[in-house]
């Protein structure tokens, strides 16, 4: 069976990459063999990695790179730095302390002592046996090659790693506010991605991740009280016991035994992680026709009322994505009670646990679709932000609105007002901005998921609600298992609908050019009124109107945007006439309105609200 398993999933890494419909994309593997042994009373732990690198790419390979995540944890560190150094650091990571009539914030990882710092030191690391030269620096280790890896052609790297977990801070660490005792994130030697842009091995101050497809056999080797949760299955089920055995089965573990070894597998993903405590409880609920999904939370009274009630309510989210999206691919999940607020991770997320049902719902929501948008849709969190944590609040917004006792019309209308405040602020950068270098925290935040949101949103509004759910499926089915670019969800969109949708790529994600339409005049003359449009901001846009009679009767007008080559399908039930096209270039347009049903009452540019005109007050006309 063992043998069999390891088989499927070496050919389930190998199929994936094929999956892209993109003309020669290519992208690299990597198999992971771990074993680690953690001494619970130290914090430390210590282990040993085989890592068969395979080289699809058309380039010969002279060094590699890795990611050492807990070094950061130090003081003078770079994220220690940046800490130190942006106007609004993030909250979990700083101590607020009055110096005189100020308010100051100091980096909570200037203060870690050295059994409180995270460190992950490499020895004995080899290429096919040979010794490999490395270096250190800071959170990635450089190594150049024994030998070149020629194109095509595979490598086995082997090396020790020792590591110790720092109290928590953001992430990964050891005994956060809630008392969770072991959050294992970016805990172990970590190959970087190389792809068609390169090396993608940033050092890491606390943003998001970006990694290389392959198959992962983890071993922990943990004191047995310890209840784990992790990425991938667990194989030895049957000797673990703690909820995950076989109905019927029961483990009774020699009392003189000491420590349980959990072994996991977890095919085709880029990332692994775990967390344990002493006192997680273990529930298990099933999605029909899919996954099992895994709860572990604290044995704590005020919060159990709270995990229960989840369950039945991630299920449905889970059946709702699988409808929205594509059907999630792996056969389990896990909702991990533990990090520092919520993070997604292969087949898991670590979520605080504590706080409201909403609270605890809406977190598990977000984490949980990014088991889509970035766990099956993988796109550079780093470079492309928006794309993970724009799409993925696109889908928990639409997930909890389709669960919420009454609908909303617009389940994304907080998106759109976070996307306001920041344009009125005047600290946007584009989203092609790399993730760490935002002059703020917030503008990062506010473009990654609102802004990101509004673009599928917007999206809507471009090409209708059909062909947006369309796109959104298509998309998966097109690139899942592989590493999508922006260019690859407009593309979907083009094939999908047929516009053309290049210029809202690049006006929306490349600029910080905004949405502003008004109605400038309206001339009645008799038979006919003219009306006169403006276009005020940079950004152009194809144009919906409605225009409400005396009488109450309603038409509607669509003007095209000539840069789409298209136009939308009626959205409604009202008769519509379409215009000629406003090309970007005329700072005005006009188009004729019939009387035939009576005077004019009102006329409406974008009544759905799907536009992100900056300035709706110019947006209306009464009579």
């Amino acid at each position: 069976m063992k043998k069999y398993l390891l088989l499927s999933l070496f050919v389930t890494g190998v199929v994936s990459a094929q999956n892209n419909p993109n003309p020669g994309y290519w992208q690299q593997h990597a198999d992971y063999k771990m074993e680690v042994s953690m001494d619970v009373k130290t914090y430390q732990y210590k282990g040993k990695q085989t890592l068969v690198y395979t080289n699809n790419s058309p380039d010969t390979l002279r060094r590699v790179y890795y990611h050492l995540f807990n070094n950061a944890f130090q003081p003078n560190s770079a994220m220690d730095a940046r800490l130190k150094s942006i106007k609004d650091p993030d909250g979990r990571m700083v101590t607020k302390v009055k110096v005189g009539d100020k308010e100051i914030k100091e980096s909570r990882i200037a203060a870690l002592k050295p059994n409180e710092i995270g460190f992950l030191k490499i020895t004995n690391l080899k290429q096919d046996g040979v010794t490999a030269n490395n270096k250190t620096v800071g959170t990635i280790l450089e190594v150049d090659l024994a030998k070149p890896l020629l194109p095509h052609a595979s490598t086995t790297f082997t090396l020790d790693f020792n590591g110790q977990v720092p109290v928590q801070i953001r992430r990964s660490g050891r005994n956060n506010k809630e008392g969770v005792e072991l959050s294992m994130s970016q805990w172990y030697p970590k190959m970087a991605e190389y792809d068609f842009e390169g090396w993608q091995a940033d050092p890491y101050i606390g943003r998001e991740f970006h990694g290389v497809w392959g198959n992962f056999d983890v071993k922990i080797t943990i004191a047995k009280e310890y209840v784990l949760g992790a990425t991938g299955y667990l194989q030895n089920k049957n000797e673990i016991g703690q909820g995950y055995q076989d109905n019927g089965v029961v483990v009774t573990l020699p009392k003189k035994q000491k420590n349980l070894t959990w072994h996991f597998i977890a095919p085709n993903v880029h990332d692994f992680t775990w967390a344990a405590d002493k006192n997680y409880l273990h529930d298990i609920a099933q999605v029909p026709g899919g996954a099992t999904i895994h709860f572990l939370y604290k044995n704590n009274p005020k919060i159990i009322d709270n995990w229960k009630k989840l369950q039945p309510a991630t299920v449905r989210l889970m059946e709702i994505y699988n409808t929205t999206v594509g059907k999630y691919p792996y056969d389990q999940y896990s909702v991990i009670q533990g990090g520092d607020g919520g993070m997604e991770y292969a087949m898991c997320t670590l979520i605080l646990g504590e706080g409201t049902f909403e609270g605890l719902l809406g977190v598990t929501a977000h984490e949980m679709a990014h088991s889509w948008f970035q766990h099956v849709l993988a796109s550079n969190e780093a470079k492309n932000s928006w794309m993970d944590e724009g799409f993925t609040t696109w889908l928990e917004n639409y997930g909890l609105n389709e669960i919420a006792d009454k609908k909303v019309e617009n389940p994304h209308e907080d998106s759109y007002k976070g996307y306001y405040s920041l344009v009125k602020s005047g600290k946007e950068q584009p989203q092609t901005t790399h993730a760490d270098r935002y002059d703020e925290n917030r503008p990062y935040s506010i473009q990654a998921y609102s802004k990101g949101n509004v673009f599928l949103s917007q999206l809507e509004y471009l090409i209708g609600k059909e062909n947006l759910m369309k796109t959104i499926k298509r998309y998966y089915v097109d690139y899942k298992m592989t590493h999508p670019t922006p260019n690859d969800i407009k593309h979907v969109a083009e094939k999908v609908s047929g516009a053309n949708l290049d210029w809202y790529l690049t006006e929306w994600t490349k600029t910080t050019n905004t949405i502003d339409y008004g109605i400038k005049s309206v001339e009645e003359n008799g038979k006919n009124t003219k009306v006169t449009l403006e276009r005020l901001g940079r950004m152009p846009m194809p144009l919906d109107i409605v225009v409400t009679y005396q009488d109450g009767s309603q038409e509607s007008f669509y003007v095209p945007q000539t840069l789409m080559r298209w136009n939308k399908p009626n959205q409604t039930s009202l008769k519509r006439t379409v215009t000629d096209g406003w090309d970007w270039a005329y700072p005005t347009f006009e188009f004729t309105i019939g009387k035939e049903k009576g005077k004019i009452k009102s006329i409406v540019i974008d009544p759905s609200g799907l536009m992100a005109d900056f300035d709706k007050a110019n947006n209306v006309y009464n009579k």
